[in-house]
């Protein structure tokens, strides 16, 4: 099943220019994999923190709309709108940070964490958007 554009936004509480940030940054970050893996290339001798950059950048862009988008609710008055929606993408945007970050220093060998406690805030989120999504229809 695939869905719309404007299921996406509506059960992510993302807006199209985030899901766009989030594509481009995943684009770059298979291309730096891809080369990651393929030891024969200039990034076979580099570290997952090169390779999981796009990602990292695509958080921190994502952060910086979403202050935007509150603030500029918050001076239109909409202040019931702006916290609900402020709330959920920090903790959308919180759960895929540490998500990337425990995976990063898995793969680089710097945390002994199983796999279960990396993938932790995945599964804690797909908690909520099935909720969200529970309470939107």
């Amino acid at each position: 099943m695939i869905f719309s554009l404007r299921e996406l936004v509506h059960w992510l509480g993302l807006t199209s220019f985030e899901i766009w940030i989030n594509l481009v940054s995943l684009t770059i970050f298979t291309v730096l994999l891809a080369l990651k893996l393929d030891d024969d290339y200039f990034l076979g001798n580099t570290g997952w923190w090169i390779v999981f950059s796009p990602l990292f950048v695509a958080d921190g862009l994502n952060t910086y709309f979403c202050a935007i988008i509150f603030i500029r609710m918050r001076m239109a008055g909409m202040i019931k709108v702006a916290i609900p929606r402020a709330v959920w993408s920090l903790m959308l945007l919180l759960l895929i940070f540490v998500f990337k970050y425990f995976l990063c220093k898995k793969l680089s060998g710097q945390s002994t964490l199983e796999y279960s406690e990396v993938f932790s805030p995945i599964i804690l989120l797909l908690q909520l958007i099935a909720i969200r999504a529970c309470h939107l229809h």
